[in-house]
């Protein structure tokens, strides 16, 4: 996996900015690792830097390739699933391939068909495309936003990134935000409003999207989405299908010519992906699969069942690494490296995050790098199968508010009078509620009840699950480790999306749908174990230090985090033994996690000079 990142300027030579080039492409070395790359033209500057992958030799990047006497030029952050069907149906077209590379591939695709090129891609990617005889950029990002990408337009100038970090070291960008992206930290983060880039006058462009930059403007469409017709199959047909679709998903994601390794919770969606690569490797007479599970010193004395973790990962990890035959690695994280990383975590993604659920990630995939590059994940089936307690709480479907952040009462007490006057926060949240609830693919005819479970799941799907693939991407990454996530093939999330929610929950069980699909292929107790979601510490002391951290904050004067918060509140939670009932953002985040969001703000808003307007 790479990182991108490029300038277009139809007023400013800029071949004569390429040490600015340099410090934008400096700012992914994380992303890639093993080499970096420019482009230079008058009008345009593309940069790379390269985690290799696939093809050490021929994939450099940015890559150039002609067609007459056209010129084109891609950079490129992804992998393709569909690689060989698409080079077979390129040469068929008259293609010469001088690599084995996707990234060649990709050029090949947009040289044939244009725009409409991404309708023919299955894979994880966000490239750039600049076309010399048009003078015109093309951006395209993947169907589900497994992949970033960053743009802003500065007068003349328009600037694009697979990270904010790269934006910012560019002159022209100020790390200034507004009313809207203070909102977005602090009512709405650690998720985030699809297409916002939180710093003023930045913005995302949107999974399933395409951009082309010309000299009339931008231009911006989306190439894919969710739609939704009546599910013709029955139980057994769909059960069959969805086996089918997620072995082959897992098998197509096995191509790499550097180490790979599978992260295993015991838990069913990583044992499932695990199960599917251990089998196809095995098949092709490959070295036996490595696995990591991760796990918190003092975690054996201090974790304690409750109804979002019923029960801890320790031991379920090695009983699939033992049933499939892997070569299986527990990493240990110490809470003193766990908050230390918390800062690290905020580098990563740019922004205030999850937390400890972010950090002990990068920990985690620090490790593992170690010993491979790219890493298959069980990211997503939750969102994809309905996994989450908000699919069943009946308060989850009477709330008219996002399912994962039902608190938002006790969040605006968290706040300076002055914020809540600034941002609005219930009218904020409120209407990028009402926004996502009028992009729902409706289904005519449908009950009352099933209308709001898909609306739920395309809550979950568009705005809950981008900010675990931010962090599946930006915590993997910032260790030069490539996650692949094979339950965001996008052939199983549509299929999967019109499966009524009958048989999604079938045996009355979260994934019911999912854990029949997998009968024969996993032990039935751990089909049958409950949902737990990625672990997270249960030490004491992490709380502790959390609370030192923010009282250290609290005590400073010269805080910029201070005037943004009801001091004397949050001076009651850190002095008080109260915890939260229900998390209040997720499955996960209690007051621990409070108090570390808050000290990840108070770092952000230090670390990259954040200008309030």
């Amino acid at each position: 996996m790479c990182g991108i990142c490029g300038w277009i300027d139809r007023e400013v030579d800029v071949t004569r900015y390429g040490h600015v080039l340099e410090k934008m492409i400096e700012t992914l070395s994380c992303r890639g690792p093993d080499a970096g790359g420019m482009w230079l033209s008058p009008k345009a500057a593309l940069g790379h830097r390269r985690l290799i992958v696939v093809d050490p030799e021929g994939g450099s990047q940015p890559m150039i390739r002609k067609r007459g006497k056209d010129k084109y030029i891609i950079s490129y952050n992804g992998e393709l699933y569909n690689m060989p069907e698409l080079r077979r149906e390129l040469e068929s077209r008259g293609h010469f391939f001088q690599t084995r590379s996707d990234t060649e591939i990709i050029l090949a695709a947009f040289m044939e068909w244009g725009v409409e090129c991404v309708e023919h891609l299955n894979g994880i990617f966000a490239f750039a495309i600049w076309s010399e005889k048009d003078q015109s950029l093309f951006l395209a990002r993947d169907r589900l936003g497994v992949k970033p990408l960053f743009y802003t337009r500065r007068g003349s100038t328009f600037l694009f990134a697979s990270e904010l970090k790269a934006l910012l070291s560019h002159p022209a960008v100020m790390p200034e935000i507004d009313a809207e992206g203070l909102a977005e930290i602090f009512v709405i983060g650690p998720a985030r409003t699809p297409g916002h880039g939180v710093f003023k006058g930045v913005a995302e462009l949107k999974p399933g999207h395409c951009l082309l930059y010309h000299q009339n403007g931008i231009s911006i469409r989306q190439y894919w989405k969710l739609e939704s017709h009546p599910h013709l199959d029955d139980l057994d047909t769909s059960t069959a299908k969805v086996r089918e679709l997620l072995k082959d998903s897992v098998k197509r994601q096995l191509l790499s010519d550097v180490p790979l390794c599978s992260l295993l919770s015991g838990g069913i969606d990583s044992s499932a992906i695990t199960a599917f690569a251990a089998g196809a490797l095995q098949q092709n007479g490959s070295e036996r699969l490595k696995t990591y599970s991760i796990d918190y010193a003092g975690n054996e004395s201090y974790f304690m069942p409750n109804e979002f973790e019923p029960n801890s990962d320790r031991d379920w990890g090695h009983k699939v690494a033992a049933f499939l035959g892997t070569h299986h690695h527990t990493v240990l994280i110490d809470t003193s490296e766990l908050v230390e990383a918390l800062t690290a975590a905020v580098r990563a993604r740019d922004l205030p995050g999850m937390a400890d659920i972010d950090a002990s990630l990068y920990l985690f995939c620090r490790e593992i790098k170690k010993e491979a590059s790219v890493g298959l994940s069980g990211e997503c089936a939750d969102e994809v199968f309905g996994g989450y307690p908000w699919f069943r709480r009946q308060e989850a479907h009477f709330a008219d508010t996002f399912p994962w952040s039902l608190k938002l009462e006790d969040r605006i007490r968290l706040l300076s009078p002055e914020l809540i006057k600034k941002i609005r926060p219930r009218e904020y949240v409120a209407d990028r509620y009402r926004e996502a609830l009028a992009e729902v693919p409706r289904l005519p005819g449908e009950d009352p009840f099933a209308a709001r479970i898909r609306e739920i799941f395309y809550l979950t799907l568009t705005r809950w699950m981008p900010t675990l693939l931010d962090r599946n991407d930006r915590m993997s990454m910032a260790v030069g480790l490539e996650l692949r996530v094979p339950f965001c093939d996008h052939r199983l999330v549509e299929y999967v999306w019109n499966i009524p929610w009958s048989m999604k929950y079938v045996d009355e069980k979260e994934k019911g749908l999912l854990r029949r699909a997998l009968k024969g292929v996993l032990p039935e107790d751990v089909l049958a174990r409950r949902k737990s979601p990625y672990p997270k510490t249960h030490n004491p002391a992490f709380l502790n230090a959390m609370r030192t951290w923010v009282g250290d904050i609290l005590n400073h004067a010269g805080s910029p985090l201070l005037p943004l918060i009801d001091v004397a509140f949050i001076r009651t939670l850190i002095e008080s033994e109260a915890n939260f009932q229900l998390p209040w953002f997720g499955q996960l985040m209690r007051l621990p996690q409070l108090l570390a969001y808050l000290a990840q703000v108070d770092f952000w808003l230090r670390e990259y000079m954040v200008t309030i307007c």
